[in-house]
């Protein structure tokens, strides 16, 4: 009996572009994946991170190609029953733009326009799907819309998402971080004017995005955001690929503990001429070091 798929689960993640070699190269490139074709049909080509699959590539349908619809990575999102969530979706505001479907021998999907413009699909699996990101899969997950409140109450009812936490990103607006668990997984924003319409973003899993960002220059790619600390200590950076496809990366950091340390460095270099006189050195060690934090307040 096929495995039921974890609702709200980010589940698979699929390029389609007008020129899947090429892509297939500069990926390869870029961040070591490599493409086998998919025993079920030879014609669908999956990546593969460490020899596990993490997405699939495909030529651009016409139909999207008719509609003027570019390159783009397709975010799937787990639901135990797609017609059930379809129909849920459709009655909160979506649109259906491929009806639910079979993919005999992998599971059941369907695409979608959330009420806002944003694409993305939902998706049956018959196998279970791991849970915990591989080095060179996808780790987060983010949605540029214009109307982050609408939007993040209609995946919260479609999928059961959780609110983790909101960032103030000053101009820009509020960063909205979700999940499951207590564990942040992705996140939604008001997007900016340059940005031309709502659209999923999907991070992968790399261990330096600095070079990553250097890679994807040499390979024919251009990066959009240069690689910046975020929130938590982690880093990342975003860049299109040769076909014009958005893709961004993102590596853990080790940011977050140093903050409290850092603290503590100005009292212990008052310490060491003061030996004499440890009582009234010590204090005023202690007055500055009490001031200190706000010149070593920095924003991550």
């Amino acid at each position: 009996m096929p495995a039921p798929t974890a609702r709200g689960r980010f589940v698979w993640h699929e390029l389609m572009t007008n020129n899947p070699d090429a892509a297939a190269a500069f990926y390869g490139k870029v961040v070591g994946w490599k493409t086998v074709g998919w025993d079920k049909d030879p014609t669908y080509r999956m990546w593969t991170a460490g020899g596990a699959p993490v997405g699939g590539l495909l030529p651009l349908p016409d139909q999207a190609k008719l509609a003027g619809s570019p390159p783009n990575w397709m975010t799937y999102i787990g639901a135990p029953d797609v017609d059930a969530t379809v129909r849920q979706a459709t009655g909160l505001g979506a649109q259906t733009h491929v009806a639910p479907r079979d993919i005999p021998g992998a599971g059941r999907f369907a695409v979608l326009a959330d009420p806002q413009g944003a694409m993305f699909a939902v998706y049956r699996a018959f196998d279970p799907q791991p849970d915990q990101p591989v080095m060179g899969g996808f780790s987060w997950h983010e949605l540029a819309t214009t109307d982050y409140q609408a939007a993040w109450k209609f995946y919260r009812t479609l999928f059961g998402w959780e609110h983790i936490s909101t960032s103030d990103m000053g101009p820009l607006g509020q960063y909205f971080m979700f999940g499951w668990g207590g564990k942040p997984v992705a996140g939604i924003y008001n997007k900016p004017l340059e940005v031309p319409m709502p659209n999923w973003l999907p991070y992968i899993r790399v261990s330096n995005v600095d070079d990553i960002g250097k890679a994807a220059t040499r390979a024919g790619g251009r990066v959009m955001i240069d690689p910046m600390d975020v929130p938590g200590g982690d880093r990342v950076v975003v860049f299109l690929d040769p076909q014009g496809a958005a893709i961004a990366a993102h590596s853990v950091g080790a940011a977050a503990p140093a903050v409290a340390p850092s603290k503590k460095k100005p009292a212990k270099k008052k310490k060491k001429p003061a030996k004499k006189k440890a009582a009234p050195k010590k204090k005023a060690a202690r007055k500055k070091a009490a001031k200190k934090p706000k010149a070593t307040k920095r924003r991550r």
